[in-house]
């Protein structure tokens, strides 16, 4: 994961702490609502196959999936101040898909809707930390080859997995708070090539990172 979004995050919950406003406690009914800037960073070496598929394949290739950046957001109804339920959501994710030796082959746009349950641990201070558990579906589309795929199709399959979160909300300003977010997605799909066929599991379990305006009422 990104070494300058990580610093970021450190800056802005040391910065938060420092201005934190009044404390607003969260109460039982409350929504909290959060949106800003969230990165996927999946795990490397996604997958290796061969090339071509057995049995006559004799070359081995890696494929990688890039980082990618969205606006993202997500609604937390408070059951009582220490738990809530939370809905995240995003505008499209946009990934470069690489091969080694070959360069960028293909490109997707994925969407990955996820619901956490969620403990905070400090509900009536102005710092808020939360952990969270829940269930993620990603959904792939705009699947596009090129460079040595071109004109080849390429069909990345849902997913189903589980989510862990950590998070802070630090309050800035009377029901204002600026959050910092880190999840760890559970996302593997299979990839299917005109030509090749299905060339494997790619294994994208990817660390999700925002950084986040947020309110709650």
């Amino acid at each position: 994961m990104s070494s300058k979004m990580l610093k970021s995050a450190m800056a802005m919950a040391l910065a938060g702490g420092f201005f934190a406003g009044a404390v607003q406690a969260y109460e039982a009914g409350d929504w909290v609502v959060r949106g800003g800037i969230w990165g996927v960073f999946p795990e490397s070496d996604n997958l290796t196959f061969t090339i071509p598929p057995p049995p006559r394949g004799g070359t081995r290739a890696t494929l990688e999936v890039d980082d990618a950046y969205s606006f993202g957001f997500n609604v937390t109804y408070m059951i009582n101040p220490n738990i809530g339920v939370e809905l995240l959501g995003a505008w499209p994710f946009k990934h470069d898909i690489s091969i080694n030796g070959l360069g960028d082959v293909a490109e997707t746009k994925h969407l990955p809707p996820t619901v956490s349950v969620q403990y905070h641990f400090m509900p009536s201070g102005s710092i808020h930390p939360y952990v969270g558990l829940g269930l993620n579906y990603t959904t792939f589309f705009s699947e596009k080859t090129k460079g040595a795929l071109e004109g080849a199709s390429l069909k990345l399959d849902d997913s189903w997995g589980v989510a862990g979160q950590l998070g802070i909300d630090v309050d800035v300003a009377p029901n204002w708070f600026v959050n910092a977010d880190l999840r760890y997605i559970s996302i593997s799909t299979d990839a299917t090539v005109s030509g090749l066929g299905k060339i494997g599991t790619v294994d994208i379990n990817p660390w999700v990172f925002g950084l986040n305006v947020g309110t709650h009422f």
